[in-house]
């Protein structure tokens, strides 16, 4: 093929089509083709440790953590770092050799793409990248295609979910033998797509699975989220800004900090922080900073503090800001300085000491404040509240509105939407796409502020758990329920979670900007004949299709 690289894999793709000179979130042709390899050997390591499991063997610790992390790496705006994608492939080799071996004799068995050893050099390896990437084979059926990049991309986001469930100490078998069941399956050309439809399901239900394991792990480190007001304006005094999903990171960051001086904001992804008790007790904790992450580098702009970047939503930085921001975990940018992790601990005096030498704000700004930390704890601990509210006519209608935020000038529909709705509707919200409307006052309803934070994406399982039991308690199904989601997508994250609304058989689910780029005409008729998949058009029209014509007026 002609074109430098080729991704379709987020929403703001070139063209809608696919990024084939350089992708528009940053990523270079040279990251993209060692993407490629490692994802090939992926499949690999996939097919013997799938051969392995069915033989009645284990997956060891080491090696689940590998697929989690490295698939991690490849989803939007994670790692832009050449040098790592290289010492990943190199390690790949390492385990599938080791996995063949624990296989024994039936590895001799395994299909000749299985059985790839990516070469030793980065030259060598982006030689090979042209054999891997998405369009190579020219001969495959565009429907599977379609399907198999949707598992795939569905798997890059549950494996962000594993990958901070396994953080903190949680990992599953049934979770991590689906990852290899998954990825063999790509080598299998028998498969149709009706397979493949089955593949993305399981994958929908396995998610499911993940995310209410990730909730465990938070939930039993730092205790249930609490309703919580938080300061969105600053503070005079040296800070650092925290962002990404690793609640462990920010909570090693509050310990080393703690009694210097030093105040804590969170950003973007990290928000939800603010609602465990664990966290939130430290008074350094201050607030959070700044919106959703496509807004970093004109919010990052000659900061006088500094930056950590801990597991993804990363773009590349600005020069003005280039030596005050840091990484760790699965992040990274070439030359960006970065925390390496020594026997379960990190240490954070590199940036705790630019910090102090930034000297940070030197004056406060007028106090503004927002609530987070509804989670599904917080808010059924109301169920018969809300259960009351909603047969008195009090309440008529529920809508979540969140889901990835980004660029797009069509992302005005969720801010539009929310200001519509009418005043006997309560709101949920969770993600990045919130931070277009979570500063604003809807008022309260039944006792409830009309707005409720249920987190980040990561928190899905709570809005899901949310309205599972609130079916529970109507007798009915979440179908039935006065409930309407109307989701945001950006990134492989919101794959996985579509996946798993729709193994639910969720119907009726609003989404947008824009449809994927992955998906054929095919496919989408097929999930919107099985689903009832609806695109957005205008928030009015939206809302009157949803409630009636008078729904407005309300």
């Amino acid at each position: 093929m002609e074109n430098a690289m080729f991704c379709y894999q987020c929403e703001q793709t070139a063209g809608g089509k696919g990024c084939v000179k350089m992708g528009v979130c940053g990523k270079t042709p040279e990251v993209a083709g060692l993407q490629d390899v490692l994802i090939h050997s992926l499949k690999g390591i996939g097919y013997y440790g799938w051969q392995i499991i069915q033989a009645g063997g284990k997956i060891d610790t080491l090696t689940y953590k590998f697929v989690m992390d490295t698939m991690f790496s490849t989803l939007t705006n994670v790692n832009f770092d050449p040098e790592r994608f290289v010492s990943y492939i190199q390690e790949s080799n390492k385990i599938k050799s080791q996995l063949k071996e624990q296989l024994g004799d039936k590895a001799k068995f395994a299909p000749a793409e299985a059985d790839y050893v990516a070469p030793a050099t980065k030259e060598e390896m982006l030689k090979d990248a042209q054999n891997f990437g998405i369009m190579t084979d020219q001969s495959m059926d565009m429907n599977i295609r379609s399907l198999q990049q949707t598992l795939i991309y569905g798997f890059k986001g549950m494996a962000a979910y594993a990958h901070h469930a396994l953080v903190l100490g949680k990992k599953d078998e049934e979770v991590g033998n689906f990852f290899f069941k998954g990825l063999a399956a790509t080598l299998d050309k028998s498969l149709g797509v009706p397979d493949w439809l089955g593949l993305c399901m399981e994958l929908g239900k396995t998610n499911f699975k993940c995310m209410e394991m990730l909730d465990a792990a938070n939930t039993g480190e730092y205790g249930n989220p609490e309703p919580t007001e938080i300061l969105i304006s600053r503070k005079a005094g040296p800070f650092i800004v925290i962002s990404g999903h690793d609640m462990k990171d920010l909570k090693q960051l509050l310990e080393q900090t703690e009694g210097k001086g030093i105040n804590i904001y969170t950003h973007g992804e990290m928000i939800p922080a603010h609602g465990y008790p664990e966290l939130k007790k430290h008074k350094h904790l201050i607030g959070n900073f700044g919106t959703a992450w496509q807004n970093q580098q004109k919010e990052f702009d000659n900061l006088p503090g500094c930056v950590l970047m801990t597991t993804n939503c990363l773009m590349t930085p600005r020069d003005s800001y280039s030596d005050r921001i840091f990484a760790t975990s699965i992040v990274g940018f070439s030359d960006m300085p970065y925390i390496e992790e020594h026997n379960g601990r990190k240490d954070f005096t590199p940036i705790i000491n630019k910090a102090l030498e930034l000297r940070g704000f030197k004056e406060d700004e007028p106090e503004r404040k927002i609530t987070v930390g509804f989670g599904h704890h917080a808010v059924l601990s109301n169920a018969g509240k809300i259960v009351e509210a909603v047969k008195s006519g009090e309440i008529k209608h529920f809508f979540l509105i969140g889901g990835c935020d980004g660029a797009r000038p069509g992302r005005s529909y969720y801010t539009d939407f929310a200001d519509k709705t009418p005043h006997n509707t309560l709101m949920l919200t969770l993600a990045c796409g919130k931070y277009r409307f979570n500063y604003k006052d809807f008022g309260t309803l039944a006792g409830f502020p009309r707005l409720l934070d249920v987190g980040q994406c990561n928190d899905s399982f709570s809005a899901i758990r949310i309205a599972v039991a609130l079916a529970k308690a109507f007798n009915c199904g979440v179908n039935e329920l006065p409930l309407t989601l109307v989701l945001s997508w950006y990134e492989q994250k919101a794959v996985a979670i579509l996946l798993t609304l729709l193994s639910l058989d969720i119907h009726n689910i609003y989404i947008g900007p824009t449809l994927p780029a992955f998906f054929t005409p095919d496919v989408l008729q097929t999930l919107v004949e099985k689903f009832k998949i609806k695109l957005v058009s205008t928030a009015e029209k939206d809302i009157e299709a949803i409630l009636g014509a008078n729904a407005l007026k309300a």
